[in-house]
């Protein structure tokens, strides 16, 4: 058989080959088909299988799916409620620990929060006395309308965090305002962490409450469902926990200025 006689067989032989050895994958991954030309010779490339990224199977990875339960659902086993209004609680005392004890004192609002401890109980500082800013270094309590809580109200200052020296001229007690030195300032975001920190213990043992309820109360109930409870909290609990350290950077930002 002449060359030129092969020539013009060759694409009309790729293309029964082709037919017959075409691979699936080419049809599952919608590849078109090839064009075939009387000058040209094709060969089928092989189909290429895609893979995940490390970056991408790391993503996926981290990604839990979202729980969603009717709490009414699962009453009989715990109340969903309750234990989210008791993480919310570990949270709400946090911001109080913020206001109460991480002042940077430029003001007289700075000393509402400290709580005077009496013989009749506890009272916040501004209503046994009058706080007022006598000077950018100096603030002033005027105790007479309760002169009887005046060594309570010195010795709460004293014995606060906010490293102050009252002292105590009739029923007026003068708080000298130090310097604030940026030392002060990092000592108060130590203590924010301090109190992140028994935040976060305290909600760590609010799930764990909940987690043993479960355990105790599953009877009559599929693992499923269980399995779906625990998530539940387990959710709630890491809601909290970022609203925890959103509240420790803003409260950080601030005292560092």
């Amino acid at each position: 058989m002449s060359v030129n006689h092969l020539r013009l067989l060759r694409p009309l032989l790729c293309q029964s080959l082709f037919r017959h050895v075409r691979s699936p994958l080419v049809a599952t991954y919608g590849l078109p088909e090839p064009l075939l030309h009387p000058n040209n010779t094709f060969c089928p490339a092989a189909p290429k299988r895609l893979y995940a990224t490390k970056k991408a199977k790391a993503k996926a990875k981290g990604q839990t799916a979202k729980v969603n339960i009717n709490s009414t659902l699962v009453e009989d086993i715990i109340v969903l409620d309750e234990v989210k209004g008791d993480m919310a609680a570990v949270l709400t005392a946090l911001k109080e620990d913020f206001t109460r004890n991480l002042s940077i004192r430029t003001s007289p609002g700075a000393l509402d929060h400290i709580v005077v401890t009496t013989q009749d109980g506890k009272f916040p500082l501004n209503q046994l006395g009058q706080v007022s800013m006598k000077s950018p270094q100096l603030m002033m309590v005027n105790m007479s309308s309760f002169p009887e809580a005046t060594a309570a109200a010195t010795r709460a200052l004293r014995e606060s965090s906010m490293n102050l020296n009252p002292e105590v001229d009739g029923t007026i007690i003068k708080v000298p305002v130090p310097k604030v030195t940026r030392e002060h300032r990092e000592n108060l975001v130590k203590l924010a962490k301090q109190f992140t920190n028994k935040a976060k213990d305290s909600l760590r043992k609010v799930r764990s409450n909940a987690v043993t309820q479960v355990k105790k109360t599953k009877e009559g109930h599929s693992e499923d469902t269980v399995r779906l409870v625990e998530k539940q909290i387990q959710q709630m609990a890491d809601n909290i926990a970022v609203d925890i350290d959103k509240q420790l950077a803003a409260k950080t930002k601030e005292l560092l200025g």
